[in-house]
């Protein structure tokens, strides 16, 4: 049998994380031919409850999961890993507002990024924790690890996107490709589509309705997130975790040449974005830990106004935070 993939998660008794892990050890991600060992981290008021996930896991008998270790050092958590997923961070608290929120999980991105030196030399990292992007950006200046294997999830604002535009079109979500989500997961962000396909065909070819595409549909993919809270009482989790581990599966495949996924990846300067930044783009992935931007997508005066908002989000949110960079 093949050596284990080891896995980190942070956050690993939370709600994200425990609809993550199951799935995880099952070969959903890695494949059916490939054991894992899953090193999960959490705060040391939480460890109990993960002693309990633990014991579900084992509970599974999951023939491809051949090692659980469990800690709140993430420098024991992230030793050897080939993958970190930073699912973990401190939510908003009443009355605080989005600096206030970036601030309070800089000392924690900082730390985590240190403990990353332990890893693999093939390690990639992901980031789910929000805000993900700026988390990301501080994990990433704090670590030796190459700056390219660095992302933070942009995927469930992509399948949010191809399921309201399947749902108005009257189209099976497979037949919704190429879409992109441009900047930051934030209620800035930027769904596209003008360059996305519905059954090859462009997105406004087949909803002739402009002023849907620009309004309802950008509003309900930027708003989404509140709109779970409102109706359930809890954050999104089931599809947040499907979307950290499609995120995973499209980094370890190769993208199709007609094709892309989202993902925030450090920027070059494609499409004029400050080179440094964690910036949602349009990516191709080698299967083998590169990523490629799509480069050349067009963008009307519209979506160009979109972009540069969001960018200037982003510019803000690296500002709130430079002393940790």
């Amino acid at each position: 049998m093949t050596n284990p993939i080891r896995v980190a998660v942070s956050g690993a008794a939370g709600q994200i994380a425990y609809s993550m892990l199951f799935r995880i050890a099952s070969g959903d991600v890695f494949g059916k031919d490939r054991p894992v060992q899953l090193q999960l981290l959490e705060i040391p008021p939480a460890m109990g409850a993960l002693e309990g996930v633990v014991m579900e896991l084992n509970d599974c008998a999951f023939p491809l999961l051949s090692d659980i270790i469990i800690s709140d050092n993430p420098e024991v958590a992230f030793d050897g890993i080939s993958w970190a997923w930073l699912v973990g961070s401190r939510p908003r608290g009443p009355g605080m507002e989005r600096s206030d929120l970036i601030q309070a999980n800089g000392p924690i991105f900082v730390g985590q990024g240190q403990a990353l030196n332990k890893a693999a030399n093939d390690v990639q990292v992901m980031v789910v924790g929000n805000p993900c992007n700026t988390n990301c950006l501080i994990a990433m200046n704090n670590s030796d690890v190459p700056k390219e294997r660095f992302s933070a999830m942009m995927r469930l604002d992509q399948n949010r996107s191809q399921s309201l535009l399947a749902e108005k079109s009257g189209s099976a979500v497979s037949d919704v490709t190429n879409m992109v989500i441009w900047g930051n997961h934030s209620n800035n962000q930027y769904p596209d589509f003008e360059n996305a396909l519905i059954g090859g065909k462009p997105a406004p070819e087949v909803i002739p309705d402009q002023n849907w595409l620009q309004n309802e549909f950008i509003s309900s993919i930027q708003n989404r997130g509140a709109a779970i809270i409102k109706a359930r009482g809890a954050s999104s989790a089931a599809s947040a975790a499907n979307a950290a581990l499609e995120h995973v599966v499209s980094m370890e495949s190769v993208t199709p040449a007609n094709d892309w996924h989202s993902a925030a990846i450090h920027s070059d300067g494609q499409y004029g974005v400050d080179p440094g930044l964690i910036f949602g783009y349009p990516v191709r992935s080698d299967g083998k830990g590169g990523n490629t931007v799509v480069e050349g997508l067009e963008m009307s005066d519209f979506a160009k106004k979109m972009f540069d908002k969001v960018h200037d989000e982003l510019r803000q949110e690296r500002d709130v935070v430079k002393d940790l960079l």
